[in-house]
């Protein structure tokens, strides 16, 4: 990847890397956290599970789109309005994964009192820690790159 020159343009493109990256393989990596969970739940009725499988196909490309989108739209704002990051994001994906697995009346994993309080939405515990937890190797550095790009076009504004 090629990134401009422009602090602001470089911004805008590691972005859009990010919204293009996470779109490929947020849908798998749903499709993985549903089928972890429910598997080491391990008391699914045979009908019951076949529904869950059927519903993750549809609803994590589906949820794979529509975070792209928005970390599309993220991206194309100007860094001050940017007021969270592509991590935060991306962890909406977890309310999916908690429908779908409590849809099929799987109960909520126990976590630490950390966890509880950091994410209160993730019942199920696997809300992701990186970018990179998606199953992207380079997402990971591309979030990095992307904070420094934020930094090279917020810093200039607030030192004049």
């Amino acid at each position: 990847m090629t990134l401009p020159a422009d602090p602001a343009a470089r911004l805008a493109a590691i972005g859009a890397e990010i919204a293009d990256r996470v779109g490929a393989v947020l849908p798998a990596w749903i499709e993985g956290q549903v089928r972890l969970i429910a598997d080491a739940w391990g008391r699914c009725p045979d009908a019951v599970r076949a529904d869950l499988d059927a519903r993750t196909a549809v609803t994590a490309p589906a949820a794979g789109a529509r975070i792209a989108d928005e970390l599309r739209d993220f991206a194309a704002r100007p860094a001050a309005e940017q007021t969270t990051t592509p991590l935060q994001i991306v962890r909406g994906a977890v309310a999916d994964v908690t429908g779908l697995l409590a849809a099929a009346g799987i109960p909520p994993v126990e976590r630490d009192d950390f966890a509880e309080r950091a994410f209160p939405d993730d019942a199920y515990g696997c809300v992701p820690a990186s970018l990179a937890d998606l199953g992207d190797e380079d997402l990971g550095p591309l979030l990095l790159a992307w904070g420094m790009a934020k930094v090279s076009v917020l810093r200039p504004a607030a030192d004049a």
